[in-house]
């Protein structure tokens, strides 16, 4: 199976972190941001990604050559922004498999199931389908209308609380015939808002609930929520977690001399005593001083947190000094 990521935003929500940074390569415990979403994907159905970027290419490219993934990456470069709708256009000439091809906005950390959304695909005879997450308050999304059929007849944008006609919403991730793909104009333009529409009018886009997790990661607080929601589902392979469910890269750094919950800990992190963490990540080589009140924060790389600061809701930059 065909697979493209799409990762053509700046992370402009997660500055400073993202400056001079390809936020597709933060890391979410023990694997970059990208693997995270690639991850919904069974191993043996993929052998390669395709990354719809524009920008930090260099950097990107630099790491998939020398890491050890185990499918292969090629970037789709994107030298303005095409929408959803331009970037798959544009990823399409770098498609080499057969059948459907699997689209993965390139934020979302969730549990999807994509056999079963293969399998509902194949059974409905779609020519997209689209997996779909159930939200309380769906006014700031798309909504979809799902008939008991299996099959979606009508989306409804940001609905005005109590006028929706569903609660479900376009959850990101979506399988597409690459005779959709190859009719796509090569011009900026949205899937979500101009393709979709009219393919549900024909009759031929299906649509699958599905049940565990769904996370967007592109803002401090949502990129928090995915490290715990990985930490929850034990989601790594490297590190271990303490008695307080926090994941530590290095176990060394697990100590009673200070406080944590809810937090992640990467390696060649420096902790002093008497801090109070919580739900913070901290990237490796930090320093953070004693007796520091850090609540909801991105701590960067090798950043340093001076003794005794209290810190709220702040994303650290890579070697800031606070």
């Amino acid at each position: 199976m065909d697979v493209v990521v799409l990762a053509g935003g700046f992370g402009t929500r997660l500055r400073p972190w993202t400056e001079g940074r390809a936020k597709p390569l933060l890391p979410v415990l023990d694997k970059t941001l990208l693997e995270r979403v690639v991850e919904c994907v069974p191993t043996k159905m993929i052998d390669r990604v395709i990354i719809a970027a524009g920008y930090s290419v260099d950097e990107m490219q630099s790491f998939f050559d020398s890491s050890a993934l185990p499918f292969d990456v090629v970037i789709s470069v994107e030298d303005e922004p095409l929408g959803t709708g331009g970037a798959i256009s544009k990823a399409f000439s770098h498609l080499t498999g057969e059948g459907p091809v699997l689209i993965l906005n390139g934020d979302l950390v969730s549990s999807v199931n994509v056999n079963d959304l293969l399998k509902h695909h194949r059974e409905k005879n779609a020519l997209v389908t689209l997996s779909l997450w159930h939200v309380e308050d769906p006014s700031r999304f798309g909504v979809c209308g799902l008939e008991d059929s299996g099959m979606i007849t009508k989306f409804q944008e940001k609905p005005e609380p109590g006028t929706e006609f569903s609660n479900l919403i376009n959850a990101g991730c979506y399988l597409v015939e690459r005779e959709v793909l190859a009719s796509l104009s090569s011009k900026r333009h949205s899937m979500e808002r101009e393709v979709f529409p009219e393919i549900a009018k024909t009759g031929k886009m299906a649509g699958l609930e599905f049940k565990g997790y769904f996370v967007d990661a592109g803002t401090p607080t949502s990129f928090i929520e995915a490290t715990k929601v990985c930490v929850s589902n034990r989601k790594f392979t490297l590190g271990a977690i303490d008695e307080n469910n926090n994941w530590y890269l290095d176990q060394s750094l697990i100590d009673d001399s200070y406080k944590i919950t809810g937090s992640s800990v990467s390696n060649d992190v420096s902790i002093g005593n008497g801090c109070e963490i919580t739900d913070c990540v901290i990237l490796s080589g930090a320093i953070i001083g004693e007796d520091c009140k850090l609540t909801r924060c991105l701590i960067g790389e090798s950043s340093r947190i001076n003794n005794n600061s209290e810190i709220s809701d702040k994303v650290v930059g890579h070697g800031e000094i606070v």
